[in-house]
């Protein structure tokens, strides 16, 4: 039986269909999921993934309006019962106001749109979207974001560091002002997980910079075959 991810599409979302297209090629069954669908259950999915855009044009905060969304309700009741979620840029905003993962993403220090290949080193390999890269792994996926910025208190960014849950870390100068070159971490269980570079524009030679963006998408579907 073919492992179903779903990918989640809001007003503005941008990237849905490349979302859709590098499950594909890891060789999950992507599902298009509207924001106004509620029930998981009806759509049978394994795993869920945010992907970037804009989400209600990035209206209060980005991701704030998102938040509301009828889906996420039962996205955030899953995520708390083990489903893995992806957030990838505009999708980790909105993982950071349901509080499935802590911090929040500001404005870029240099206040403008950056659009770059972004290097970055692995530093957590024990998470269901990491499985298949090694700790201390550098890889290339692209970047592309506004309000890039990670931060938190010291005390969050502490136990972040401390409980290992800084998933990636900037290399090559830190491109937006996060804190501590943070570039993706997870919750505690290591099924939620959120980043601002795109992993689903690197799964292909011809179009991306490489791929390494497919680890994401593979070591979910080995995990969830596993389990």
């Amino acid at each position: 039986m073919t492992t179903r991810i779903g990918v989640v599409t809001f007003p503005g979302s941008l990237d849905d269909s490349d979302a859709r297209r590098a499950i594909r090629i890891a060789g999950g069954e992507p599902v298009a999921l509207w924001h106004r669908d509620k029930d998981l259950r009806k759509q049978q999915v394994d795993a869920v993934v945010l992907p970037g855009g804009f989400s209600y044009g990035d209206y209060l905060r980005c991701g704030a309006i998102a938040r509301f969304s009828p889906i996420m309700e039962t996205v955030v009741e899953q995520a708390k019962a083990g489903m893995p979620v992806l957030g990838i840029c505009n999708g980790f905003q909105v993982l950071c106001e349901t509080h499935l993962l802590p911090g929040a993403l500001t404005r870029n220090d240099h206040l403008h749109f950056l659009c770059r290949d972004q290097r970055l080193r692995v530093e957590n390999d024990t998470t269901v979207w990491t499985s298949d890269y090694e700790r201390g792994q550098e890889i290339v996926v692209p970047l592309k974001n506004g309000e890039g910025g990670y931060v938190a208190d010291e005390r969050t960014l502490d136990e972040l560091e401390g409980e290992g849950r800084v998933v990636f870390r900037y290399l090559d100068g830190n491109p937006n002002g996060s804190r501590r070159d943070i570039a993706g971490i997870t919750n505690e269980a290591g099924n939620v997980v959120g980043l601002m570079p795109h992993p689903e524009h690197a799964v292909e030679a011809l179009t991306g910079p490489t791929t390494d963006g497919l680890g994401f998408f593979t070591s979910a579907l080995k995990k969830l075959v596993a389990s």
